[in-house]
């Protein structure tokens, strides 16, 4: 991790570094694994396509974890996010082959608000499509 970031040092448009991580089939079974979610549209393609999807998808909650992830080494420490939220918009279709898919997380201090906060709009996409909508996070900065 980077040290920590301070206010002073960031302004309405100060982008974050692209960060652009790899989900393959065996991180699914990794995170289905740690998370307990184990519903099987994250693993069997038949399951997946006979409920409508165009194949296994990444569970949400690790999509908007690698965006989180994103944000906590921008600023340097993971206790100085106090709010981050984010909509699904479409799922991350994971083939089943060693590729995987890419999830490609862009970030922008939106807003600098008052006490040392900024807000942080992030960018989420997957196959060139927006995964998360209206995902953003409050960071406290030192």
């Amino acid at each position: 991790m980077t040290a920590r970031l301070r206010a002073a040092d960031v302004a309405v448009g100060t982008e974050l570094p692209e960060r652009t991580h790899r989900v393959t089939r065996a991180d699914l079974v990794r995170y289905a694994g740690a998370s307990g979610d184990l519903n099987p549209i994250h693993w069997s393609d038949r399951v997946a396509t006979g409920v409508g999807l165009p194949g296994v998808i990444a569970h949400g909650m690790l999509t908007m974890g690698l965006a989180a992830r994103a944000v906590t080494e921008w600023a340097g420490d993971p206790g100085a996010v106090v709010e981050y939220q984010v909509r699904f918009g479409r799922p991350v279709v994971v083939p089943d082959d060693d590729t995987g898919a890419e999830v490609t997380v862009r970030g922008k201090v939106g807003a600098v608000l008052d006490g040392g906060r900024v807000r942080v709009d992030l960018t989420v996409t997957s196959g060139g499509e927006k995964v998360l909508s209206l995902a953003r996070a409050t960071v406290a900065l030192a």
